[in-house]
């Protein structure tokens, strides 16, 4: 990592150390400017579960930090945010104001607040058994008009980051790397966060792949795959 490195994307799988490794990188980052990192929380507590889970993070978090609640509007927060922060850390620290440091956590749940975010699929509720929709396909201008809300939305983060010159870290999963979901909606999820992952990475300074907690570098790891050479700024 270099101060140059704006944008950080940490992806992996699940318990592989994303977390633990984004939040390491924001209070390093932040430290200079008063140790304060904004904290984008996407996740909904709709079950004791998710309720449990997130008052454990928020207990967690450093004093210094703020969290915001953002499971649909996450460029907005940073719009938002981003000159409250720089001014908070700029008086914690007594000196200039520095960038504005988010922690984003995560990518992952945020997708699955934008697909929904017109309602359930098929214009029915989830079944009231279980947790699995059916199997038939789904309605073709549902799909295509939650596929637009995804890509509006990961559009609005990397402008609302450009605007603000904030440092961002945004953390993600990989959902690829095993078998193909049996339901169209689980297709459609592990497609779209898919394509807002490479999106957002190839925006990134920075992407980091967490394996056991060991975090790999994957910028620095790249290659083209004509030249088998490191990727140039140019090609990315």
């Amino acid at each position: 990592m270099t101060p140059q490195d704006r944008f950080i994307f940490v992806t992996g799988g699940a318990r592989s150390g994303k977390s633990t490794f984004a939040e390491r990188l924001a209070a390093q980052l932040a430290e200079p400017y008063g140790g304060r990192v904004t904290y984008l929380a996407t996740s909904e507590t709709n079950d004791v579960e998710m309720t449990a889970r997130v008052t454990a993070h928020r207990a967690a978090r450093p004093a210094a930090w703020t969290t915001v609640e953002c499971p649909l509007e996450v460029p907005a927060a940073v719009r938002e945010h981003a000159s409250t922060a720089a001014t908070s850390g700029s008086a914690a620290s007594g000196g200039s104001a520095g960038p504005p440091v988010f922690l984003l956590d995560c990518v992952t749940f945020w997708v699955t607040n934008l697909l929904f975010a017109g309602g359930a699929f098929g214009g029915s509720a989830p079944p009231d058994e279980g947790f699995n929709y059916d199997k038939d396909l789904l309605p073709a201008d549902e799909e295509r008009a939650a596929s637009a809300r995804v890509s509006a939305g990961v559009g609005g983060l990397l402008a609302a980051r450009a605007e603000t010159g904030a440092t961002l870290i945004a953390v993600s999963n990989e959902v690829g790397l095993g078998v193909v979901p049996e339901y169209p909606l689980a297709r459609l999820y592990r497609d779209q966060l898919g394509w807002a992952n490479q999106r957002l990475a190839a925006a990134a300074d920075r992407v980091y792949f967490l394996v056991a907690g060991f975090p790999l570098d994957v910028t620095a790891l790249a290659v083209s795959p004509l030249t088998q050479s490191p990727l140039k700024e140019s090609d990315q």
